[in-house]
């Protein structure tokens, strides 16, 4: 019945950095824009892999406080081939990680970053022994 996730959607305060970010640095393609009933700029979709998007809202005034064990989306995991080349790269684009690569519970490697709004997003490695690669 249910065929995958299709995006993430996220308010952004600044779409030309966020753009910037998921684009440039991330290196994902921006795929298409929908505009609103008067013609203005309203939401960009950012392809991440075939069907899978990531979908930028423009008009993203504050930030609501954090909290401790908020209830709702925590963060967006991207999978990737190798950990160490993800985290040089994201450091050489002026990235900072707020965890370094590092192997975690369920036996995967992961490094974290926040994205220019700071959403969470954690950079994943698939390790065979994983529940991931097991079920």
């Amino acid at each position: 019945m249910i065929k995958g996730i299709g995006h993430l959607a996220l308010t952004v305060k600044d779409m030309d950095r966020s753009l910037k970010f998921y684009c440039e640095v991330l290196g994902f393609e921006r795929a298409f824009e929908i505009k609103d009933d008067q013609n203005n700029p309203w939401i960009e979709y950012i392809k991440v892999a075939p069907g899978q998007f990531i979908e930028l809202f423009y008009g993203g005034l504050r930030k609501p406080e954090s909290i401790d064990h908020a209830i709702g989306v925590d963060h967006l995991c991207l999978e990737v081939h190798d950990i160490h080349e993800i985290a040089n790269h994201l450091i050489q684009q002026g990235i900072t990680l707020d965890v370094e690569p590092q192997r975690g519970k369920d036996h995967n490697y992961q490094c974290w970053v926040k994205d220019p709004d700071g959403n969470k997003i954690e950079f994943m490695q698939l390790d065979p022994s994983s529940p991931h690669m097991n079920c």
